[in-house]
C-alpha cells in the first residue's frame, strides 16, 4: 500500500498535470478546474473543535454558526485582508475544498493520479514570506506544483482585458478584505493603491453605527446582511426590521433601519476610495491618465453590484465607470484565462527564492 501511495504522489513525466485554480479571498474562496470551470465557491470560514482538536465545519456551515457555538467550538478565518494569517487553518480548509470539489474529477484515474498543478494569486502587498506561505499551504493540501501570480493581473484578465497590451486599464477590485485600485499594462501593474477599508471593515462600521446611534448590538453576519440589502447609491430608501441586543438592558430589541442609515454609516469609506483613485491618477504619467479617461474604470468584486455605485464613482471622478460582466468571479476566471498561454503565464508568475 505504501508503494501505491508513493506512486500516486510521484510526478510522472508523461502525465500532463491536472490544473486547479485557487482564489483565496478574505470573504470567499473559489476553486476552478481546467475545462470544468468554477467547482467550489464558499465563504472562507472554519469551525474548530478544541476538544477533538480538529476542524469540523467549513464554508457556509461554519459561517452560519458564527456567534451561536459553545465555548469549545470557535469560528476562524484563515485569510485576513487578503493575506494568509492562519497557516494550519488554511491547509485544513484547502484539503476539505480539494477533497469535495477537485478529487471527484480525479476519480477516473484509478491507480496513478496525475500531479495537481495549483495556480493561485496573492495581492501585491503580500511579502515574499506571505507568498511562500500560500505556496506551502497549497503543497501541503495536495498540489505537487504551485504557480503564484499577482492578484491585480488575474482580476484585470478576468475583466476581459489583455493584460499584455500596452493600453493601460484601470481596474477597481472591491473585495471583502482589500480594495485594489490598479493600472495594468504591458503584463504588469504600472501603479496601484491598496486600501484595507474594504467590505469586512464596512460591516464593522455598520455594527458600530447601530451601537452608538440606536443602542443596538448586532452580530457580524447581521451587519453584512444589512450592507447587502440596504446599501445603495440611488434615491430608493428601503427599510427593514433589525433585531439585536439592547445596550441598555441586554434584552432583545428591534429597530427599523433605512438605506440612508447604512449609507450615512459608511459613506466615508467610499470617499476614501474616491480620494485614493484621484491620487493614483494624479500621480500617473500623462499618457496613462489619458488612457484612463478614454477607457474608463472597470469595477470588479462583490461590492461592485451595489446599486448606483458605478454612477456615484462616475460623478465623483468625472470618468466613465462600469461594472464588468462577471464581476464576482473576475479573479478566478482571470487565473483560468492566464493559464491558456503557458509562456505568458511563466512570464508573469512570481518566483520564490
Amino acid at each position: 500500500m505504501d508503494i501505491i501511495a508513493k506512486l500516486r504522489q510521484a510526478r510522472i513525466p508523461f502525465f500532463d498535470p491536472f490544473k486547479a485554480y485557487f482564489d483565496l479571498g478574505t470573504t470567499n474562496t473559489r476553486l476552478g478546474v481546467k475545462k470544468k470551470g468554477i467547482v467550489y465557491r464558499e465563504p472562507s470560514y472554519l469551525g474548530y473543535n478544541s476538544r477533538a482538536k480538529e476542524y469540523i465545519f467549513y464554508g457556509d456551515e461554519a459561517k452560519s454558526i458564527q456567534g451561536k457555538t459553545p465555548d469549545f467550538i470557535s469560528v476562524t478565518r484563515p485569510i485576513d485582508h487578503g493575506i494568509l494569517a492562519d497557516f494550519d487553518a488554511e491547509v485544513a480548509y484547502l484539503r476539505h475544498a480539494i477533497a469535495t470539489s477537485v478529487q471527484p474529477y480525479l476519480a477516473e484515474f484509478a491507480l496513478l493520479k496525475p500531479p495537481i498543478h495549483g495556480i493561485a494569486c496573492t495581492p501585491s502587498i503580500a511579502t515574499e514570506i506571505e507568498r511562500k506561505a500560500v505556496e506551502e499551504a497549497l503543497q501541503k493540501s495536495g498540489c505537487t506544483q504551485v504557480t503564484i501570480v499577482d492578484r491585480a493581473l488575474a482580476t484585470a484578465s478576468g475583466c476581459g482585458f489583455n493584460i499584455f497590451s500596452h493600453e493601460p486599464q484601470l481596474v477597481m477590485d472591491l473585495g471583502g478584505g482589500l480594495i485594489e485600485i490598479s493600472v495594468v499594462s504591458g503584463g504588469g501593474v504600472v501603479t496601484q493603491k491598496v486600501l484595507r477599508t474594504a467590505g469586512e471593515n464596512m460591516n464593522k462600521i455598520i455594527g458600530n453605527y447601530t451601537y452608538l446611534k440606536y443602542g443596538l448590538v448586532i452580530g457580524e453576519n447581521t451587519c453584512e446582511d444589512l450592507k447587502i440589502k440596504l446599501l445603495n447609491f440611488e434615491t430608493e430608501d428601503t427599510t427593514i426590521l433589525v433585531r439585536g441586543k439592547s445596550l441598555e438592558n441586554g434584552l432583545p430589541k428591534s429597530i427599523k433601519l433605512k438605506s440612508s442609515d447604512v449609507r450615512e454609516a459608511i459613506i466615508s469609506q467610499f470617499h476614501h476610495i474616491v480620494d485614493a483613485t484621484k491620487e493614483l491618477i494624479e500621480g500617473s504619467q500623462p499618457e496613462i491618465a489619458d488612457a484612463i479617461f478614454k477607457n474608463g474604470i472597470a469595477l470588479a468584486g462583490k461590492m461592485a453590484k451595489i446599486p448606483g455605485l458605478s454612477k456615484y464613482f462616475k460623478q465623483e471622478l468625472e470618468i466613465d465607470t462600469y461594472v464588468v460582466e462577471q464581476y464576482e468571479d473576475a479573479t478566478i476566471l482571470g487565473i483560468m484565462k492566464l493559464d491558456l498561454d503557458q509562456d505568458k503565464l511563466h512570464q508573469i508568475s512570481i518566483k520564490s527564492y
